[in-house]
């Protein structure tokens, strides 16, 4: 065999290894109940908070320690243990995405994304309102 083609093959080789290690990154949202069969694999879980339940959060004991529970669309539900700082407008936000690994009895989350449409739906009524305003006063102008 030819040198070049041993540097092909070995260059190939390494790009299919490194497709199969990315692959990982590239996971689907799961139900809190399909983590739970997913014990300690890295899972995407979309859910709301919980707020029947406290959020234990004391930023003077231990500032990078949160504990709340969060509810997926299912009705499945988990405590969640985040070691980071409370995100801002927890309370707020209608929706989590929780990225982490489900353990026997609680989900251990490495980032959560917050997502609050109350801010776009107030984005939409001012542009809603603008538009009127403008086609009223534009047939109000027409000779």
């Amino acid at each position: 065999m030819k040198k070049t083609h041993i540097i092909i093959l070995i260059g190939i080789a390494g790009l299919i290894a490194g497709l199969i290690s990315f692959s990982a990154d590239f996971s689907t949202y799961d139900s809190i109940a399909s983590a739970q069969k997913k014990q300690e694999k890295f899972v995407h879980i979309i859910a709301k908070l919980d707020k029947s339940q406290p959020v234990e959060y004391d930023p003077i004991k231990n500032p990078n320690y949160l504990i709340f529970h969060a509810v997926d669309s299912l009705g499945g539900k988990t405590k969640v243990i985040y070691h980071n700082s409370k995100p801002t407008d927890l309370e707020k936000s209608e929706r989590l995405v929780l990225k982490g690994k489900m353990h026997q009895d609680y989900f251990e989350c490495k980032d959560i994304l917050l997502k609050c449409p109350s801010k776009y739906k107030d984005e939409k009524s001012t542009l809603e309102k603008n538009v009127n305003e403008q086609t009223e006063s534009n047939s109000l102008n027409r000779p």
